[in-house]
């Protein structure tokens, strides 16, 4: 069964899917939208903003989240059958949604994780909920850049809640955004009762 999470009829709707934690996409309109595991953060060959104007960012490989130890291979995903954004396969790794924009380009890209336990595990992002503004995430790319990212905001939406700054952005920056599941499992409805979209913006350096 599915359950819409945030939905709104002209624009992307992330909904949820399966035990545990299966969080996918739905999207009505795209708009030309075309490991190993390690305790320390890699924080070194970041670019500034300036540096990269004239190339696009490399593909994301690795996600860092240093405040709440995640360091989480970066799987692609793009839409299922049903019109969904797929999921990480595995709980430990995070999905980004490729038909989107890479992180690190101008508009606002789009990482997908787990939350919830399961066979006795932990989920990549069952402390998605710490983060505060100014805490700090890290995507390494293909090409061996790390892109800073500085977190906005956190919001918590009902399954039903209008969502339109998840997936889009016109204010010429670029920003990432990190969606889990969050709340009490209803069983019924395989689903949980609330939504976490973390909002960040690229680290401008100077």
């Amino acid at each position: 069964m599915q359950s819409k999470i945030l939905s709104r009829p002209t624009l992307p709707i992330i909904i949820l899917t399966g035990a545990v934690l299966s969080l996918a996409l739905l999207l009505y309109f795209v708009p030309k939208i075309l490991t190993q595991r390690g305790s320390a953060p890699l924080i070194e060959n970041i670019v500034t903003p300036s540096e990269q104007e004239q190339a696009s960012s490399g593909l994301p490989v690795r996600l860092k989240i240093p405040l709440i130890k995640v360091d989480a291979v970066v799987e692609y995903v793009g839409l299922t059958s049903d019109g969904a954004m797929d999921v990480p396969k595995s709980q430990d790794d995070v999905a980004w949604f490729e038909l989107g924009q890479r992180p690190g380009d101008n508009g606002s890209a789009a990482i997908a994780g787990h939350y919830g336990r399961k066979n006795k595990r932990a989920s990549v992002f069952d402390n998605l909920y710490k983060l505060r503004e100014g805490d700090k995430l890290y995507i390494e790319d293909d090409k061996g850049v790390t892109i800073p990212f500085v977190v906005r905001e956190s919001r918590r939406y009902d399954p039903q809640a209008d969502a339109p700054d998840v997936f889009s952005s016109n204010d010429g920056k670029s920003h990432l955004n990190l969606i889990t599941c969050e709340g009490v499992w209803n069983e019924a409805l395989q689903s949980y009762s609330k939504r976490l979209v973390v909002f960040t913006d690229r680290e401008q350096i100077n």
